[in-house]
């Protein structure tokens, strides 16, 4: 099978604020390079610090390298400007967040068309109905963002991720505000869905649980795949 996402001598640096005066950049990536092939479930895991999520963020093309690259389905993700970054990962990649990031002011099934009618997509509001029938929040489909549990908003969020059906979803902390319980609950949706789906799933985690569940594990230390 192909790969549909690569990283290839993916270098990140920054110049802390303490070193600005003397230039010498803090490296937070140092030269990662693997493949993820269409479908499979991948954990980055690490210590705090040990660059997962600055990983996360580059794949997804939402930070640019100080050098190497990413190829998104065979697409050089930095050969693109940032308009063509979004247009890609508006076609083909889905978020879930630690934080959830619903909008407030929306409720439950407004929240999951959003990406549809984002992109002009035909019948919305059925498909999101039934992305939220899929995870087991019919009943709440009309509720704001604050009257539902931590648990049902990150159903919400993954909803919203699922129903455009992306090639490649990126999970940052996925159950990272839960309790080890719904945590669970919501492991085994974000699964069925990638086996249902086949979407590809790279997600970074704590949580040894959840990564031993993921087909392949990525660890990472002070910025290396170790």
């Amino acid at each position: 099978m192909a790969a549909i996402v690569q990283a290839i001598n993916l270098t990140k640096q920054v110049l802390s604020p303490s070193m600005e005066g003397n230039g010498q950049p803090l490296t937070i990536l140092h030269e990662a390079s693997f493949a993820v092939e269409a479908g499979e479930s991948l954990a980055i895991l690490g210590a705090s610090g040990s660059g997962k999520s600055t990983l996360l963020g580059l794949l997804a093309g939402l930070d640019v390298p100080s050098s190497g690259r990413v190829l998104l389905n065979n697409v050089d993700l930095f050969a693109l400007d940032e308009d063509g970054r979004a247009r890609l990962r508006g076609e083909m990649v889905g978020f879930v967040f630690q934080a959830f990031q619903l909008l407030p002011s929306l409720n439950a099934l407004e929240n999951v068309m959003l990406p549809l009618e984002l992109r002009g997509a035909a019948r919305a509001r059925e498909r999101a109905t039934e992305a939220l029938r899929i995870v087991g929040l019919s009943a709440r489909a009309q509720h704001l963002p604050k009257h539902l549990s931590g648990g049902e908003q990150q159903r919400v969020a993954i909803a919203r991720a699922f129903v455009a059906q992306p090639k490649i979803l990126f999970a940052d902390e996925p159950t990272g505000n839960l309790d080890p319980a719904t945590g669970s609950q919501i492991i085994e949706l974000m699964l069925e869905l990638n086996r249902a789906q086949g979407t590809t799933l790279i997600l970074v985690t704590h949580d040894e649980a959840l990564a031993q569940r993921c087909n392949r594990q990525l660890h990472l230390a002070a910025g290396r795949v170790v």
